[in-house]
């Protein structure tokens, strides 16, 4: 049986009224702590950051006017405590300046459902745990916002201590410009299960790896590299921008006959049932937490693995044809 579509809320069904008047402690300013601070201010609200003695990222901070306290002094003004620090630093952040600082009435944020689902940290009691996860980086956040535009969210419940914890998810989303788009009802769980899926299997690691094996065998047919990198790669932004906009039918309405021909002749040998059985196996690591426990053992031995990969990937020739075909049309 069909499971009922999921709740999908807008700028009407969301409330400021729920912050105002509260502080929010956003504790990170990366790229995702930067956007979501500015459109909060610019929706009215009070804002202070939250960062270590000598991150970085203070100056920065203070440069676009926020007051920039300590994690554990920014945990105790904060009614509402938004943790916008990288994943794998959630562990150690929360047990050493979050939770300790914390007491009843505090609603703690989280961007997704990784380190709370996976048990990476394991929220006080007497808190409200919500999720407001934009379905975006956090450039694109406050691009459009500015352009008074969107991007979707999912927003999620995990603790209810106050009886506003909803209404509190909802408010967060509008401010930093979500309700906009929709934010769309889910769970922690699921949440953090569908991200890491769509990240590793499809989005950034199954499609990167298309890419990749689709230019291969054009260069060692005697292709140029750069013909092979036009071919492979250089339009995957019509083809995603088509589908986003108009469906994967409606994509195929927009592209050549012959191209949306072949395609459908093809596309089936290439993600095969075997190709299938594969992303189930990646699937079920996922929801097993096998995939949790590696990344948090490789952060915590010094991430050799992880820089051994990263720089496999961008020695692959691929990369060069990538430069000089951006090179050009600069």
């Amino acid at each position: 049986m069909r499971k009922s579509t999921p709740k999908i809320y807008t700028d009407r069904d969301a409330n400021l009224r729920y912050l105002w008047n509260k502080t929010i402690a956003l504790i990170g300013y990366g790229s995702q702590g930067r956007s979501q601070a500015l459109n909060l201010r610019d929706s009215g609200l009070e804002v202070i950051i939250g960062l270590p003695a000598r991150s970085k990222s203070r100056r920065q901070a203070r440069k676009d006017g926020f007051e920039v306290y300590s994690t554990p002094k920014a945990v105790r003004a904060g009614e509402l405590i938004s943790v916008l620090v990288p994943d794998h630093f959630h562990k150690k952040v929360y047990q050493e300046q979050i939770g300790p600082h914390l007491c009843t009435g505090k609603t703690l944020i989280f961007a997704c459902g990784f380190s709370v689902h996976f048990r990476l940290v394991l929220p006080a009691d007497f808190v409200d745990v919500i999720m407001v996860a934009p379905h975006a980086p956090g450039a694109l956040v406050r691009q459009l916002f500015l352009e008074g535009k969107g991007v979707p969210c999912f927003i999620a419940v995990k603790q209810n201590q106050t009886g506003r914890a909803r209404d509190r998810a909802l408010a967060y989303a509008k401010a930093i410009g979500c309700t906009r788009a929709g934010a769309l009802e889910t769970t922690f769980e699921h949440e953090a299960i569908g991200d890491l899926f769509g990240e590793q299997a499809v989005l950034c690691g199954g499609l990167t790896q298309l890419l990749k094996s689709g230019f291969n065998i054009l260069v060692k047919a005697g292709l140029p590299p750069e013909n092979a990198y036009l071919e492979c790669v250089h339009q995957l932004d019509y083809i995603v921008n088509a589908i986003k906009s108009h469906g994967i039918a409606g994509m195929f309405d927009r592209i050549s006959k012959t191209a949306e021909f072949g395609s459908h002749l093809s596309g089936r040998r290439v993600i095969t049932a075997q190709v299938e059985r594969q992303m189930k196996k990646i699937l079920e690591e996922i929801k097993e937490g096998k995939f949790a426990r590696k990344w948090l053992r490789e952060y915590e031995s010094g991430m050799k693995n992880y820089q051994r990969l990263k720089k496999q990937a961008a020695e692959h020739p691929i990369e060069k044809a990538s430069r000089t075909i951006r090179g050009h049309l600069k």
